[in-house]
């Protein structure tokens, strides 16, 4: 089975670098699945899960806050602005973090940045799908 190089890191740390058969992030162009001869692209890495698969079957799964993707011949790219393994997330902290945004939106004050909250809320719903996504992988 054919492969690619994937190099997964942020401004803090590279975490994955290594062969696999498939990268499978949302974009925002949409749900991407990245094989081996994809065509060149580059586009913006919505929060949520990243998963790789490699030549034997077996899945890894990141949460990416966002960033890039880069497509090029034999190499993905993702550039995340924070990354992290999905077991390593704290799933009590991104419920704490969705409740903050959620109580910012609801009590909108005269220094209110929308924008902000709006992405806090959608960065932690974003982790905590990734927690769900793993627990059912698990099962």
């Amino acid at each position: 089975m054919a492969s690619m190089h994937c190099d997964i890191v942020s401004a803090e740390n590279e975490i994955f670098s290594g062969e696999v058969v498939m990268v499978s992030l949302r974009g925002t162009i949409g749900e991407l699945g990245i094989r081996p001869g994809h065509a060149p692209l580059l586009t913006g890495v919505q929060p949520g899960a990243v998963e790789l698969t490699f030549e034997d079957g077996e899945t890894e799964l990141f949460f990416a806050s966002g960033g890039f993707l880069e497509v090029q011949p034999g190499v993905v790219t993702v550039l995340a602005d924070t990354v992290q393994r999905a077991e390593d997330i704290d799933e009590a902290a991104a419920e704490e973090a969705r409740q903050a945004a959620e109580r910012q939106l609801a009590d909108q004050a005269a220094e209110f940045d929308f924008g902000l909250a709006a992405s806090q809320l959608a960065a932690a719903t974003a982790q905590l799908r990734t927690v769900e996504e793993l627990r059912k992988r698990r099962r």
